[in-house]
């Protein structure tokens, strides 16, 4: 299936969602995780109206903005699909997409797996690392009020589900409960590649993060 209408249509609906959103997590978000997931399409046999729509729609109700219900985001990408008359296994697949893509702690098993997944989420996962996952982490921290690092408070790296969900600690603790670990997590050799780069990047940071904080340089 290929309907240039129908990602011109989702993109407008999804510009209009995202309208208010938090900084890391609004249009322009979505718009980087959409030419990530592209990039790494092309090296991929894949069902590209699939990822396109994934892509689009995989942050549509962020659960973190709407009391921790994972159900909307599904449901809205599912009500905004059946309006423009999409066939039910192409709605079906999206709405798989965004109910397995989120990292939830790392511990969160899968109760679906297709390539076009595997693309969505890594394009997603190239977003929160790197230079623009270094700035989402702080813009979310401050939207959040926490603080930006605390000796005292470690990071906890084998957190549940729900533990993830409900945790509060520091910026710089983010980047050792998730950030860091996304890099062996990637499901494409394309998205792999990317990673690297962009982890080294992260740990770059942190090396003259740490430097200033304790006034070395």
């Amino acid at each position: 299936m290929n309907n240039p209408e129908l990602i011109i249509k989702t993109i407008a609906f999804v510009k209009e969602k995202l309208n208010d959103a938090e900084g890391g997590h609004d249009w322009f978000h979505i718009e980087r995780v959409y030419k990530n997931a592209l990039l790494i399409a092309k090296d991929t046999d894949c069902d590209l109206t699939v990822v396109q729509l994934g892509a689009l729609l995989h942050d549509i109700a962020d659960s973190k903005f709407h009391n921790g219900d994972e159900t909307i985001g599904p449901r809205t990408a599912r009500l905004f699909l059946e309006s423009e008359n999409v066939s039910e296994d192409i709605i079906e697949h999206v709405v798989k997409i965004i109910e397995n893509i989120s990292y939830k702690g790392g511990n969160f098993e899968k109760k679906f797996s297709s390539v076009e997944l595997d693309i969505v989420q890594d394009a997603d996962r190239l977003d929160a690392i790197g230079a623009i996952g270094i700035a989402r982490a702080f813009n979310y921290g401050g939207f959040k009020n926490r603080a930006l690092h605390n000796p005292e408070i470690a990071p906890i790296t084998n957190m549940t589900k729900e533990e993830y969900k409900k945790n509060n600690a520091p910026t710089i603790n983010h980047f050792y409960e998730k950030l860091l670990l996304l890099k062996d997590k990637m499901n494409t050799e394309k998205g792999k590649q990317i990673a690297a780069e962009r982890h080294q990047f992260m740990e770059l940071f942190l090396a003259q993060f740490y430097a200033e904080w304790e006034g070395v340089k």
